[in-house]
């Protein structure tokens, strides 16, 4: 391999990864408040988007936990227009 070819190696992994993403049955959204994630977990489970939120609150008191796991899925979960905001950021490097 050439020095040249890691680009695309690594343009192709990472669509991969990200396609694998998208293929999970998980959206942001569609009701959103910050980015999406409660709205995106109660419409795929049919859960009252309230209370879900209420849940994800209750986890921002576990000591770094919760809203690291809140960043993660914002980051990693596909939004409705299937965009991905790691992605999105990634692509600007």
């Amino acid at each position: 391999l050439s020095f040249h070819a890691f680009p695309t190696i690594r343009s192709y992994l990472m669509d991969a990864f990200f396609n694998s993403l998208r293929s999970m049955p998980l959206r942001r959204g569609p009701g959103r408040l910050a980015g999406g994630v409660a709205g995106g977990i109660a419409d795929k489970f049919g859960w009252d988007v309230t209370l879900v939120r209420i849940a994800l609150l209750l986890s921002f008191l576990l000591p770094v936990m919760g809203i690291a796991a809140y960043i993660l899925a914002w980051i990693l979960i596909p939004a409705q227009d299937n965009t991905i905001v790691l992605q999105n950021w990634l692509r600007k490097f």
